[in-house]
């Protein structure tokens, strides 16, 4: 008898210790459309997981095309929807609500501003303060907090040991980098848990560097992921690259001594993208196709100005960018008296 009490509370403790272990919810759907998956467990019902989400049950029902009189199956699969109701992206939360970090696992040629578009174009700011990383520290396979969840404290067990702070890539590397904070401009499918990052500046490293990312438990073993390429190796610190940014600035910009040129060439116009960076460290960006995230690349206009930019990422998949070679920050374009409009450009890399 004893022995079968001490059974039944091991069972409800592990119950419960599953619930704020795995309390990574990872957001599937496309804007407007977005959901949890949840899968069915022992003695849940349509009213406890209305609890569990903040969701009246009959809502949850509905969004499956389910009859809410039919009992549930063990490990049957539900969407979960998130709504005006119960998905925050502003930090906002009632006396008595817990909100639960909500994330997107970053796939291939994705970049922060493309998930900020993704996601109710969420402020690129809110990711990186939600996240303590900044825009070009996002690699694939990262998970990313998006949005939270926001649940009743004392109804919803997954409010129990709740982090806001997502994990983020672990890289070889203990030097600091220096990111530009951009600021907007015009499906996951499986959950990965990572390590704490600490990241160098990919400006004066001589080598590539890797990620660990470990799967979560029963999931398989530890994968790594190369970051960006190198680039050239140089004496200087960043401290004194800043430092001396009027020696550099001259000579266009913060990047321009790393770059050393693939023989490659694109011409064609250019569109720009906000950014704080490059406006007093001399930091310029760019977005292009077919360019390895970490190139740096030199981009002269029609006037004979030029400037060196890191790639950031892709185009964004929209129809301001049909026809453009490449989107340089707002920065760069300054830089070399463009404006923000769109112009023609000629890029080496």
């Amino acid at each position: 008898m004893k022995n079968g009490i001490v059974l039944i509370l091991c069972l409800i403790f592990i119950q419960s210790a599953g619930f704020s272990q795995n309390a990574q919810l990872v957001i599937a759907g496309s804007k407007g459309k977005f959901y949890l998956d949840h899968s069915v467990a022992a003695k849940e019902n349509w009213y406890s997981i209305g609890r569990l989400y903040n969701l009246p049950p009959h809502d949850i029902a509905a969004y499956n095309n389910l009859p809410f009189d039919k009992p549930l199956e063990i490990a049957q699969p539900l969407h979960v929807p998130l709504t005006a109701t119960n998905f925050d992206q502003k930090q906002s939360k009632a006396s008595g609500e817990t909100l639960v970090p909500v994330y997107h696992v970053v796939q291939d040629k994705e970049w922060m501003y493309r998930i900020s578009s993704i996601y109710n174009d969420v402020a690129v700011s809110s990711l990186e303060k939600w996240n303590k990383l900044k825009t070009d520290q996002v690699k694939p396979g990262i998970s990313l907090i998006v949005g939270y969840l926001k649940v009743k404290t004392d109804l919803s067990p997954l409010a129990m040991g709740v982090s806001s702070n997502p994990a983020t890539a672990n890289t070889s590397s203990s030097a600091t980098q220096t990111i530009p904070n951009t600021v907007k401009t015009s499906n996951a499918s499986s959950q990965t848990s990572i390590g704490t990052v600490k990241t160098a500046d990919i400006s004066s490293q001589s080598a590539q560097t890797s990620t660990n990312i470990v799967k979560p438990a029963g999931t398989g073993t530890t994968t790594s992921t190369t970051l960006y390429p190198s680039a050239p190796a140089t004496n200087n610190s960043t401290t004194d690259r800043v430092n001396n940014y009027a020696i550099t600035h001259s000579n266009g910009g913060f990047f321009s001594i790393d770059f050393s040129g693939g023989g490659k060439s694109a011409s064609g116009q250019a569109g720009t993208f906000k950014s704080t960076s490059g406006w007093t460290d001399g930091k310029y960006y760019a977005l292009m196709n077919g360019v390895a995230v970490g190139t740096i690349v030199r981009v002269t206009g029609n006037n004979g100005k030029t400037i060196y930019a890191k790639v950031l990422g892709q185009l964004p998949d929209m129809k301001e960018s049909n026809g453009l070679v490449a989107r340089i920050s707002n920065a760069a374009s300054a830089e070399l008296g463009l404006g923000e409009g769109k112009f023609p450009v000629e890029i080496k890399y």
